[in-house]
Formats: structure tokens, C-alpha cells, sequence
């Protein structure tokens, strides 16, 4: 079968060394199956594979954690799903033995393994993953919902992290794909206006369609002196980390969704903390939220537009300079598609 390898990451100084080549069609072993991939998703980690940012990776390794296809083989002992079946596939893979996962977080395994990160991933034709990770999707669920129920699944967990309570004014700070899940989420969670700053003019653009409120490139530009009661980032930049943290209302939440490099800090006012009763959260990866992103697709909730380009493997480079770039939202790897 046909893989994209990073042979090499990247350095401050040069790029990261990828291929596309044959290897071996992967084998199901107890408890796995082999999926046929039909769309994987680029994303905001995948670039920190490639520039060598994640200790937990070892390379040469195929990434590719989003995605989506049919199952092809069984290994021993797998009773779902069965061949024919089309599926997304939970990347995760918590080892269940140590201190969080015993205290039912999962998601913050201290023996962190995930499809794509710490075993060859998406960005192949065919890929092994544990028949448990895998979720069966519902007749009619289209290729561009497929690709995005991983994402979601991360906004969605990002979403129960919140208070949610009706009638709240919310800032976000990205209007990316994960910034524009998180505006659909929080509309159906009630929220009174949702308002959302980015840099760049397309996505700015993009976004009003998309029935958000306003969209700026600078939250002065909103007028909302009192602030917001949530504020979440979707970037994972110090910088609009820091201006975040500032447009707060006394009582709020601020909500870390953003994966930020992680050398960098941010300056903050701790007694502002204190003073105003600021809740400052985190939300990392998925959290029993697989299942409920698909539900939400499957009841209607119309993401398809977010997804702007699917490239076959060959073009994956373009494909990452097209990330990069900001150009477009969510692009997507189709596998079985020819360049």
C-alpha cells in the first residue's frame, strides 16, 4: 500500500523529510482491524510532528489521526465491527492500568499511545487500529462529516468542560475549524451572541456566514467593556492567550482549547484571578465525546461547509503548505483518491 512516511522532523532550520512509498499492507492482530481510509484530516498536531515538537513520537512514522474509512479485515476476537462496516476511528488509545485512567480520565493517560502520533496513522490506504476505537457511522453520514467527527469530538469535550449556562456572551479567539466547531457547539448550548477574532480577513469573512455575530481582527473592535462571561482560545498563540485573558467578565471562564507551543508562557494578573473569580480551564484531546459528536451530525448539525480541499496523498505537501499558510479551513487526505 501506498503511505506518506516523515522520514526526518523538522528543525528550527530545515524542513521535516517526507515520502510517499510502499510498505507493507498492515495486519490485524487480537482485538484490531484494518481499515480502509477514505478521508484524514490535517491538523494543528500534525504539524507538531512534523517539526519534531512531541517527545512521545518516534520516527520514521505515517501520522494522520482524523480519520474515517471502511474495515476490510478482522483480527482474532473481534465481533464489531464487522467487514463492510464504516467507521470513524477514535484515535486515543488510553492504557487503562494507571492513576487517571483508574479515575475514569482516559485523556490524560500517563502511558499516552494514539493512532497517528505513536503508531503509523491516517495518512495511508490502509491503516490498524484497535476494533475499540473504531465507531460505526450511521447510513447516509457523508465523507466530509466522516472526516470531522474526530475534531468535533475534541470540541465537543472542550464544550463539557464549560459551565453552559443559557444567555452568555462568548469571545473566541480563532476562526479556524476548531474555533468555528466551537461556535456551533456553544449556539446549541445557548449562548446568548458568540463573537470571534482572528487575523486573517478570509476566515473573518467566512465565519460571519457562518452565523457568527461579529468577527474582528482585534476584540477592542467589539466594544464590549464589561467582557465576556466565556472566552475560549482556539489558537494556542501567547499572544491572543494573553489578550484573552483580559476580556474576561468578573465571575467568567476563560477556556485553554488552543495547543500552544509548549516552551512558551503567558503573562497574566493572578489577583485579577482572585479578584474577579476567573476560572481559567483546560481541555485536552477527547473525552467520552466520540459518540456524542456523531450524534450531533447525525441529527443535523451541517459542518460539511468547513471543509475546503481534499488532496490525494501524492499532493501532501501542498497540503501542509496550504495549512500553513491559513489558506482555506479544513483540509482533508483522501487516500484512495490519485493526484
Amino acid at each position: 500500500m501506498r503511505a506518506v512516511v516523515v522520514t526526518r522532523p523538522g528543525t528550527s532550520g530545515s524542513q521535516a523529510e517526507t515520502v510517499l512509498q510502499e510498505v507493507p499492507d498492515p495486519r490485524p492482530g487480537p482485538g484490531e482491524v484494518v481499515v480502509r481510509v477514505s478521508s484524514c484530516g490535517l491538523c494543528g498536531t500534525d504539524m507538531h510532528i512534523l517539526g519534531g515538537e512531541l517527545p512521545s513520537v518516534r520516527y520514521p512514522l505515517t501520522p494522520g489521526h482524523e480519520l474515517t474509512g471502511e474495515v476490510v479485515e478482522t483480527g482474532e476476537g473481534v465481533v464489531t465491527p464487522a467487514v463492510g462496516d464504516r467507521v470513524a476511528v477514535d484515535p486515543n488509545m488510553p492504557c487503562g492500568a494507571c492513576h487517571y485512567c483508574r479515575i475514569g480520565r482516559g485523556n490524560l493517560c500517563e502511558d499516552y499511545r494514539a493512532v497517528g502520533v505513536t503508531q503509523a496513522g491516517g495518512f495511508a490506504e490502509l491503516v490498524a487500529v484497535p476494533a475499540r476505537c473504531c465507531y460505526l457511522l450511521p447510513t447516509g453520514f457523508s465523507e466530509a462529516a466522516a472526516g470531522l467527527v474526530e475534531p468535533l469530538s475534541c470540541a465537543v469535550h472542550g464544550l463539557n468542560r464549560l459551565p453552559r449556562r443559557p444567555g452568555e456572551h462568548y469571545l473566541i479567539y480563532g476562526a479556524g475549524t476548531m474555533g468555528l466547531m466551537m461556535a456551533a457547539l456553544v449556539r446549541t448550548a445557548g449562548a446568548a451572541s458568540v463573537s470571534m477574532v482572528d487575523l486573517n480577513e478570509d476566515r473573518l469573512a467566512f465565519a460571519e456566514s457562518f452565523g457568527v455575530d461579529a468577527a474582528v481582527t482585534h476584540a477592542g473592535e467589539l466594544g464590549r467593556a464589561p467582557g465576556f462571561e466565556v472566552v475560549i482560545d482556539a489558537t494556542g498563540v501567547v499572544a491572543a492567550i494573553e489578550d484573552g485573558l483580559t476580556r474576561v467578565r468578573r465571575g467568567g471562564t476563560f477556556l485553554q482549547f488552543g495547543v500552544a507551543d509548549p516552551a512558551r508562557t503567558a503573562a497574566f494578573s493572578p489577583y485579577r484571578v482572585y479578584n474577579d473569580e476567573i476560572d481559567i480551564i483546560g481541555s485536552m484531546a477527547v473525552h467520552h465525546s466520540f459518540q456524542p459528536a456523531i450524534d450531533l451530525l447525525a441529527s443535523g448539525l451541517d459542518l460539511d461547509p468547513l471543509v475546503s480541499d481534499v488532496f490525494a496523498l501524492e499532493d501532501f505537501d501542498e497540503a501542509v503548505a496550504r495549512f500553513r499558510a491559513g489558506t482555506g479551513r479544513k483540509i482533508h487526505l483522501a487516500p484512495q483518491k490519485k493526484g
